[in-house]
């Protein structure tokens, strides 16, 4: 496990992929633009969130398709796509789709439960069979499924001029090993390992035996995900924002970003008592020093540094070049090449 001054292992960044309704596509090719930076700066990999009926990406298999075709190496990853929206099924051809294209360089990430604003779209979202759907873990054991090739059909072979297979096509060799969860419990932390997925953990936890303290809870979730799956990869994505290169009025604005978003810092949210964690500004140096001193960071050898909601494509070009050439090399990160 990574002490101070540990080499840090994989460096990635996630992004919302932000644009204007009335105007879609300039926020869209800008998504694009900044994996390409991304890659070109020798980050690991890129990964996409997930939103519906929001200006954020709604489809990030479409996106992800695309950037297949623009990059050649960083992995291209979904953190997370929440399974409630999905037919398991259908994803498993549409991310195997992607692998194919990708060369076998798709992470994707999921989450279960009800969809968000769910008695608000469930009747347009499963009009016949809101009531009797399965939001829990055995949607993503049934993706899990479709990925590694088991049976999908009990009908394969030529039938007429049709020739049918009874698994998802095109079957991706390796995706299935490639599957993550983001678990916010310490139940889906103890699941995941259980079922020898990867865990993102992210910049949410619930709050749980009276804790309000972000890392230390996340610290007791990778833990006991590792006890039970020792080899299986974790990943944690916090808001960091690098300043060394930043502008005066850049500054200004992050730390105005920063500010309006910590007055949810340390107090459960809603019903799920959500916890979230405190967004990280300052310098590359600055920025080491808190990260070496948290639980959570100390117990894993990969992160994915989740960019801030509704930037300028200029403040993400400058925040990536600094985690590239400061932050990264700072945790004893090497960029990849090649």
């Amino acid at each position: 496990m990574p002490q101070q001054g540990a080499p840090l292992r994989r460096m990635g960044f996630l992004t919302i992929g932000s644009f204007d309704p009335a105007d879609p596509r300039p926020g869209h090719e800008s998504t694009l633009r900044v994996v390409e930076l991304g890659e070109r700066l020798g980050f690991d990999s890129a990964w996409l969130r997930h939103r519906h009926l929001q200006p954020g990406i709604s489809s990030p298999v479409a996106v992800l398709a695309a950037l297949t075709q623009r990059t050649t190496r960083i992995h291209l990853g979904t953190a997370v796509t929440p399974l409630g929206w999905e037919n398991p099924l259908r994803l498993a051809e549409d991310l195997g789709t992607v692998d194919v294209l990708a060369g076998g360089r798709l992470q994707p990430g999921v989450s279960v439960g009800p969809p968000m604003q769910f008695e608000h779209v469930k009747s347009s979202l499963y009009p016949d069979t809101a009531d009797v759907e399965d939001f829990g873990y055995e949607r993503v054991l049934r993706l899990h499924r479709f990925l590694r090739g088991d049976e999908a059909s009990d009908v394969a072979g030529t039938q007429g001029v049709e020739v049918f297979s009874d698994r998802v096509e095109p079957h991706s060799p390796g995706l299935a090993d490639r599957l993550w969860y983001g678990g916010a419990s310490l139940r889906s932390a103890q699941w995941t390992g259980q079922q020898g997925l990867h865990l993102l953990a992210s910049s949410v936890v619930r709050a749980e035996d009276g804790s309000t303290d972000f890392p230390t809870i996340q610290a007791a979730h990778l833990h006991a995900y590792r006890e039970l799956n020792p080899t299986g990869r974790t990943s944690q994505g916090l808001v960091v924002i690098p300043t060394d290169s930043a502008s005066a009025a850049q500054r200004e604005r992050y730390r105005a970003y920063v500010e309006h978003r910590s007055a949810r810092v340390g107090v459960p949210q809603g019903p799920g008592r959500l916890l979230f964690a405190q967004d990280l500004l300052g310098t590359s140096a600055e920025l080491a020093e808190r990260l070496w001193a948290d639980a959570g960071f100390q117990l894993v050898e990969e992160v994915v540094f989740a960019l801030p909601f509704g930037f300028e494509h200029e403040d993400y070009v400058q925040i990536l070049t600094d985690m590239a050439t400061h932050l990264g090399p700072r945790l004893g990160w090497t960029p990849a090449t090649g």
